[in-house]
């Protein structure tokens, strides 16, 4: 599942003009370890019995023993009794099933046979060895009762063929709603350039990044990525590492400052010294957080499995005094055909279904909502949660800068910001494309600008209708000796990135530029509360930019300048104080994140390595689509309690009755009529999950748009920047 990336731009020729407006510098802690992680499963224990991980091999098996279950029902004697047709009169009529029936049980009940000798070695009982202890007595005792040595009630031939063809049918829909997208690890690796261009000497050679040695000088060209983790020894650029720190503007990183691999210079070219190579690097240490959490094992166990875990003890023990009881009463005879039934009747159809039919719908509605469901585990899970906390750069924000505010000096607002565009119409810097969108925004006619050009750090100049126009930071105002703005305090207090524009060297206003809020973030967070569900944010960001945001959104807490590594261990501190925790996010730095929190959900417009390290991915970036996901776990959790109580209950009910429990006043349960409540069974197990069908996720239905009245509309250029 590829998705196009905000962090991943690499089109930015000019130089970085605008960096030293930013707010304070994002200070960050060590790597810490983590210890495990919660509803998140490793999936090849339970998919791989016998190859349930290959879905569409189990589709294929579950039609070829389809195909052989029909001539094996239809050539049954005890099902045409049961239907009340006769068998013609030939020699190899009786022969159809035996045959066809020993190739369902070999073939077939393969995958179930070795999961249940799988799961009798770990001396954990389930749902495997449940089938595989039904198909196999039936097995045994048909062709017993196909060679006259036990009693033709215990023909189950056409019961053994149900059975394989209707658990196929469910497990082959689990492992299709359990298929798994793109590797974590090969998307991390991704990051890295394929080459690294090393000098040697007066010359550059190109290398693989794998090859490169501590000591290596290398070049990262503008636009080009960091091989490995180093030093700036020459020059100075403007660094993404959204995709490391998640911090959303560009860092500016002079000689002496370290890189990481895996940053883009956006600007200007560099040479970097290598201080860390392989799995020394910051990269490799996201690797392994990522690894670690992956494959920790989970605390939630499969509902079904506990249900098939109970069922089985209950069989074998029903099974065991039903054999005692008939033979202490002097019918061996009678206790093998009650003993058989009673283990046979013991596996039910219903509960092979009973989750995956509703997990399948489940994920089919939540698809239509804009919820794509990868670990069922973590959608199970969803319904206890007690705290979302989300990441803030492209999950509560937009991402991308925006014009929040304007203040101009001796002329008008809209002819200010004309003319700032206007010079900034030739760059390609995201803040350049803000003040250009802010201005399409507002249908503003602009001018033709020459002369432009650009200067690292300091800002932009154009002729404008035959005016200088210049555009950037403090350094600019430092060049031309003029004070910044007062409104310029208190835009910094609230995080944001200032621009003074100066006209013919004079200081004309002053623009605000902040990563947008989305909308829909105000709606998802007060529907949250209305759940008396804690909302938290995480962000490499700083502490002002932090607290403006979580202040405009009403968050209850909130957690600044957060690395990678510290990001897994706010959810550990988190999920220490008794609270499960649902971990919302987008970029690579969110993956250890998203994988230690009980319910990893990735937005769908972020990375690879974020949806494949989530359990639950947002199509859409509407946060209010975490509703939606606490909307369908609540939902597909009553229709699997409501299953698993009509299959078991129906196991309660009748393994007593076909042991003989109401003998004493003449009434034995027939094998036949146990058949028809199997199957009775089954049909009202599939159409209670049907009525998920009914479930409506989408976010504005699940959250109804209710703003109140929006502080950002003061500014007329809120919103603008829409690219």
């Amino acid at each position: 599942m590829n998705h196009p990336d905000r962090h991943t731009r690499t089109d930015h020729p000019d130089v970085d003009h605008h960096d030293d407006a930013q707010v304070a510098p994002v200070h960050h802690t060590g790597h810490q370890d983590h210890g495990g992680q919660a509803g998140h499963q490793d999936h090849t224990a339970h998919g791989g019995h016998g190859g349930h991980g290959d879905h569409v091999g189990q589709f294929r098996l579950f039609w070829i023993m389809l195909i052989l279950a029909v001539p094996v029902i239809v050539f049954s004697p005890m099902f045409a009794m049961l239907l009340g047709y006769r068998l013609p009169d030939l020699a190899w009529i009786g022969w159809v099933t035996p045959v066809l029936g020993t190739v369902m049980y070999g073939w077939g009940g393969r995958p179930f046979l070795t999961g249940a000798v799988a799961e009798f070695r770990a001396r954990q009982p389930g749902m495997m060895l449940l089938i595989g202890l039904a198909i196999t007595v039936a097995f045994v005792a048909s062709w017993g009762a196909s060679l006259g040595v036990l009693h033709h009630e215990l023909d189950f031939w056409w019961e053994l063929a149900l059975l394989i063809v209707i658990m196929l049918l469910g497990h082959w829909i689990e492992m299709r709603s359990l298929a798994q997208t793109t590797s974590a690890l090969d998307s991390l690796a991704a990051l890295l350039p394929d080459q690294a261009e090393r000098v040697v000497g007066d010359d550059i050679e190109m290398v693989s990044p794998a090859d490169l040695q501590l000591g290596d000088l290398v070049v990262v060209r503008p636009g080009g990525r960091v091989p490995a983790d180093g030093r700036i020894q020459s020059g100075s650029a403007s660094m993404d590492e959204s995709m490391i720190t998640g911090e959303s503007k560009p860092v500016r990183r002079n000689e002496g400052d370290a890189v990481v691999a895996g940053t883009v210079a956006t600007d200007s070219g560099v040479r970097v010294q290598i201080t860390a190579v392989g799995e020394d690097t910051a990269l490799a240490g996201i690797q392994r957080l990522v690894t670690e959490a992956q494959n920790s094992s989970s605390r939630a166990q499969r509902i079904a499995d506990r249900a098939a875990a109970w069922l089985f003890w209950f069989a074998l023990i029903a099974g065991i005094i039903t054999a005692v009881v008939w033979t202490l009463l002097g019918l061996p005879d009678q206790a093998v055909i009650r003993t058989i039934t009673v283990l046979v009747i013991a596996c039910p159809h219903a509960l092979g279904l009973a989750i995956p039919l509703v997990v399948a719908i489940a994920t089919e509605r939540a698809a239509r909502g804009g919820v794509l469901v990868k670990d069922r585990l973590a959608l199970e899970s969803m319904r206890t949660v007690t705290s979302v906390l989300f990441d803030k750069t492209g999950t509560l924000t937009k991402g991308q800068p925006t014009v929040t505010a304007l203040h101009a000096v001796g002329h008008d607002q809209d002819q200010l910001l004309a003319l700032a565009a206007s010079a900034e119409a030739d760059s390609e810097h995201p803040l350049a494309r803000a003040i250009v969108a802010a201005a399409e925004h507002q249908q503003l006619p602009l001018s033709r600008a020459t002369d432009f050009t650009s200067s690292p750090a300091v800002g932009v100049s154009a002729t404008v209708d035959g005016h200088q126009i210049q555009v950037g930071g403090p350094n600019l105002l430092q060049q031309h000796r003029v004070a910044e703005l007062d409104v310029a305090e208190q835009w910094r207090a609230d995080g944001a990135i200032i621009l003074h524009v100066l006209i013919d060297g004079n200081v004309a206003g002053a623009l605000q530029l902040a990563d947008e809020v989305r909308s829909e973030s105000r709606a998802a967070v007060r529907a949250l509360h209305d759940r008396n569900i804690e909302v938290v944010m995480i962000t490499g960001d700083a502490e002002a930019v932090a607290a403006s945001v979580a202040a405009q959104l009403d968050i209850d807490r909130y957690f600044a300048g957060v690395r990678p590594e510290d990001k897994a261990a706010k959810v550990q501190q988190l999920q220490s104080e008794g609270r499960r925790v649902a971990m919302v996010g987008d970029g690579v730095n969110d993956a250890p994140a998203l994988a230690q929190a009980d319910v990893g959900i990735a937005i769908g417009a972020g990375t690879d390595v974020a949806i494949a390290s989530a359990g639950v991915i947002l199509a859409s970036d509407d946060p209010r689509s975490v509703l939606s996901v606490i909307e369908l776990s609540q939902a597909s959790y009553r229709k699997m309690k409501q299953n698993l109580w009509w299959a078991a209950g129906y196991n309660l009910i009748s393994v007593p009755l076909a042991a003989g429990v109401l003998a004493p006043i003449g009434f034995v349960l027939p094998m036949s009529v146990g058949a028809i409540l199997m199957s009775l069974s089954t049909i009202v197990v599939a159409l209670n999950a049907q009525l998920l069908r009914r479930l409506d996720l989408r976010p504005d239905t699940i959250v109804p748009s209710r703003r109140p009245a929006d502080p950002a509309v003061e500014h007329p250029t809120v919103g603008a920047a829409h690219h």
